[in-house]
């Protein structure tokens, strides 16, 4: 299989290690299982290898040191014939991706059931896989070999010890009774509900249409009529009950055809400029936070399943604090205090301005199409000046040109579109394309009205002086070398032979001492796809040759992981939990790590 071509033995990537590896049936496995027990734990290790079961291959990659540590990295591997899905499920790469989501979905809902029921010290009878959230993402745990229908299944399991002696009669129970139960619900074709798996590849399908339809009809946001954008709580991601379905102003309203669903009519933000205002508590970020991870497909019932966004979508905001290295910010920020060039600004502690600016230069680099701005999480003093502070404090004195005075700019000129949450900003409404209020979850158009008001309110009302925002315009201008010419040449970064590289849920990463704070980048979805970003900067910065700079070796990787899967991150027998990442969230991430 695919996934397994390259790999060398475990240890870190791109290392070779020698492993002694049986190879047997379930029987001789039984055997062997009986010999170990009430051995001291390291025993266990003499299981790593394949093991032949009925209908399936069971691979022990890793098994870990003591019953404390990370749970023993195990898969099964059943042959296409065996497996026996249709091609018509995984011929896309669309549909596969939703194949192998839908699979691991079965398999999670299957060994909870048994998880923990084998006890014992530490993470003894521990079962699981990938556990899927509400969006639809490739993930190294589950992968359809198109070629021949063949399936690859990882998982985790806690080899059961009583203290750090083998307890192998538990560890039979799971591998002999709890696994094949589990493995024949979920790789089978002919054991599975036919229905809802079709319904899941047909919802893919759906969503992929709606993504094509919206670029020939140059939206960036489709929200079908009947969603459910509010979550249940601050922590859950699951839909709120009882909540206001989403419906289109009439004005914006789109009809799609649907190859499956049939006519389907929801709201389509075009590209431009659009405003998104209201009261507090009235959905405006709730509306927004759909869209944001409108960029990822959802599962049926999410009641976001068909809110989609432009996939070069990138939410920017303030990150106070952040590591900003050699970014190109003068499109914002000039004749910084003490000579500091702002075409090579570098900081350990940027400001909320600064940061935000270099959020929005860096997301330019990295292909952004459409710009995600709440008013809530900006800095004030980077979004907008008003007249009175204008007249206080010449232009001259202030470095900041604010994102008010680019915002069209950046949509003529590179042709990204903004939608931006604003509630005290009424200075946009003259800029904006479409201005959409929220009233109680309810979407209206008051583009119209909201100009007459911007109009009125701009007679007699003093702008900024003409002659000194021209010569700003000038030194501000982000020079004729464009996006290419603010590209920076990565540095390579040189790690100890036995680097150590740890995740934090979504928070971030660690690679030996250095480290990146993933907290505000908001459109991470899982925390598998920080590990895979982990290894992502990790190979980054160590093939980094000081001459290409981070989109180039960005690019690079997404071109190999679109070739070889998540086995251009990982060489090693156990494969680590990733889940894909944009490009965009790569260069994030590659910016946002703090060298050691």
């Amino acid at each position: 299989m695919a996934y397994h071509d390259k790999k060398q033995g475990g240890g870190r990537p791109g290392r070779a290690r020698t492993v002694s590896r049986a190879e047997g049936s379930a029987d001789q496995l039984r055997e062997l299982l009986a010999r170990i027990d009430h051995r001291g734990y390291p025993a266990y290790k003499e299981l790593t290898g394949q093991w032949e079961f009925p209908g399936y291959t069971l691979v022990i990659d890793h098994v870990q040191g003591d019953p404390f540590a990370s749970p023993s990295s195990v898969h099964a591997e059943v042959s296409g014939e065996k497996a026996g899905f249709p091609k018509s499920l995984y011929d896309q790469k669309w549909k596969k991706t939703a194949l192998e989501d839908h699979l691991l979905r079965l398999f999670d809902s299957s060994t909870r059931a048994y998880s923990f029921r084998a006890g014992g010290s530490g993470k003894s009878g521990l079962i699981e896989s990938s556990r899927p959230g509400q969006e639809v993402l490739e993930r190294s745990m589950c992968h359809v070999d198109t070629a021949d229908g063949s399936l690859f299944l990882g998982m985790k399991i806690g080899f059961p010890a009583h203290g750090r002696t083998i307890d192998a009669k538990s560890l039979e129970k799971i591998l002999f009774v709890y696994l094949p139960e589990c493995i024949q619900k979920t790789l089978f074709y002919r054991n599975l509900d036919r229905e809802k798996l079709q319904q899941a590849i047909d919802l893919a399908d759906d969503q992929h249409f709606i993504r094509e339809e919206m670029g020939r009809r140059g939206l960036i946001v489709f929200a079908g009529n009947g969603s459910i954008l509010p979550r249940r709580s601050g922590v859950s991601q699951l839909p709120m009950k009882e909540a206001v379905p989403f419906q289109s102003p009439a004005s914006l309203e789109v009809e799609m055809q649907l190859p499956h669903r049939g006519l389907l009519r929801g709201m389509g933000i075009r590209k431009g400029i659009t405003l998104i205002v209201g009261g507090g508590y009235h959905g405006k970020s709730t509306l927004l936070d759909a869209v944001m991870l409108g960029v990822y497909d959802h599962i049926e019932g999410d009641g976001r399943e068909y809110v989609l966004t432009d996939a070069t979508a990138m939410k920017i905001r303030a990150e106070d604090g952040r590591i900003v290295e050699d970014a190109d910010i003068s499109m914002f920020i000039n004749h910084l205090p003490g000579g500091t060039d702002s075409r090579h600004f570098s900081t350990e502690n940027a400001s909320g301005s600064t940061s935000q600016a270099a959020n929005i230069a860096e997301a330019i680099q990295a292909g952004a199409g459409v710009f995600l701005i709440d008013e809530d999480t900006s800095a004030t003093n980077f979004m907008m000046r008003d007249a009175l502070m204008r007249e206080l404090i010449p232009e001259e004195k202030e470095p900041i040109t604010p994102f008010l005075e680019r915002i069209s700019e950046i949509y003529a000129g590179y042709g990204i579109s903004t939608i931006l949450v604003a509630g005290s900003f009424g200075a946009y409404f003259e800029k904006a394309d479409t201005i959409l209020q929220m009233d109680s979850y309810k979407a209206i158009d008051i583009t119209a009205r909201a100009k007459e008001i911007a109009a009125a309110h701009a007679e007699g009302q003093k702008g900024p002086d003409a002659s000194a925002m021209a010569g700003k315009e000038e030194e501000n201008a982000w020079h004729a070398a464009g996006k290419e010419g603010a590209a920076r040449p990565v540095r390579p970064l040189r790690l100890s032979e036995r680097s150590k590289l740890r995740v934090s849920g979504k928070e971030g990463f660690s690679i030996d001492r250095g480290r990146a704070d993933l907290r505000y980048v908001e459109q991470i979805a899982d925390p598998e796809q920080v590990t895979a970003l982990a290894y992502i900067t990790q190979q980054i910065l160590t093939r980094a040759d000081g001459r290409k700079d981070l989109v180039q070796l960005a690019e690079e990787t997404c071109r190999r992981m679109e070739k070889e899967g998540f086995a251009a991150l990982y060489s090693g027998h156990a494969m680590p939990q990733m889940a894909m990442p944009r490009k965009l969230e790569i260069c994030a991430a590659v910016s946002r790590f703090r060298r050691g």
